[in-house]
Formats: structure tokens, C-alpha cells, sequence
């Protein structure tokens, strides 16, 4: 018997659908259909909250920070333009990477290894492998960022919360 599908992955499901959505139909998605995305996200969550809530909140974020997001991948995507990527591709990277950026409460490896799999899933075979390499930079790049910011605090005493951390 098949596993149910957990709630934050249906609602990684449901963002992503949207955002490939709003990629494709631009920003007048929403009055084409007569709805808004409140509405498209509790639709597709078949009513469950927890669902709705995070895809809204994962589908906003990641339209509101687009052309943030896209600089950022921009930067670590040599050779790649995003026009030229699969749109289920780039519309995973946005999403993960507004994830890593700005949801705390989601680990890394979870957002990463989530994505790879909406990448098998919903795109093709080499998908996997590739927003993995993509995503893996972008996090380590976050994480330098952060631990700059931290140094540039001043702070006299040494940070040993990565050797607490086991």
C-alpha cells in the first residue's frame, strides 16, 4: 500500500503547479480564472489548512522575491539561462530557493531532497541531478552569507554553535 503523501510535500505540489501556472499566464493569472490564490491553493489542498497555508505562503514568497531569486540563481547557473530551462525546472529552483532563504523552519537537506523529487516527479529523468547541483550551491552560498553576517556582528565571543550541533 502506498505511503499518504505528507502535508508539506502536497503543499510543495500545489506551489509549484501555481507558480509553473503563473510563469506560463504572467501576472493576471489570478482574474483570469476569477479567483485568488487563497482560493487556487485551498481548491488544490482539498480543503486541508495546513496545506493551503504553506502553499500560499510558499507561492507568495517566491512571487513577491522572483526577481530576487532568479539574481541568485543567475549567479550560479553559468552558462544557463533561466528562459532557456524547463519551466517545471525553474519554477523548482524559485520555489527552493525562497525556501532556503527565508523559510527557517524548513532544513536545508529536507528542501533540497524534496525538490529533487518534485523534479523526478514532475519533469524528467536528469531533473533530479540537476536542480540537486543548482540548490546545493545556492545553499552553500546562504550559508557563507549568514556566517559573514554573524562575523560582521562584532561579536567578541567565537560562535561554536556549528560544533554544539551534532
Amino acid at each position: 500500500m502506498p505511503q499518504p503523501v505528507r502535508r508539506r510535500t502536497k503543499a510543495r505540489e500545489v506551489a509549484l503547479q501555481l507558480l509553473f501556472q503563473y510563469d506560463l499566464r504572467g501576472p493576471n493569472y489570478e482574474q483570469e480564472l476569477g479567483t485568488d490564490l487563497t482560493g487556487l491553493c485551498n481548491e488544490a489542498a482539498e480543503g486541508d489548512e495546513e496545506i493551503r497555508t504553506f502553499a500560499v505562503r510558499l507561492v507568495e514568497g517566491t512571487l513577491k522575491l522572483r526577481n530576487e531569486i532568479d539574481d541568485r540563481l543567475k549567479t550560479v547557473t553559468r552558462n544557463w539561462d533561466l528562459k532557456r530551462m524547463a519551466s517545471v525546472d525553474r519554477n523548482i529552483l524559485r520555489m527552493t530557493v525562497y525556501e532556503l532563504a527565508h523559510c527557517a523552519d524548513v532544513p536545508p537537506k529536507v528542501a533540497i531532497n524534496e525538490a529533487i523529487e518534485l523534479g523526478k516527479k514532475y519533469s524528467t529523468a536528469n531533473s533530479g541531478g540537476f536542480v540537486n547541483g543548482i540548490l546545493d550551491r545556492v545553499r552553500m552560498d546562504l550559508e557563507k552569507e549568514r556566517a559573514a553576517a554573524q562575523g560582521s556582528r562584532g561579536s567578541s565571543a567565537p560562535d561554536t554553535s556549528a560544533t554544539q550541533a551534532t
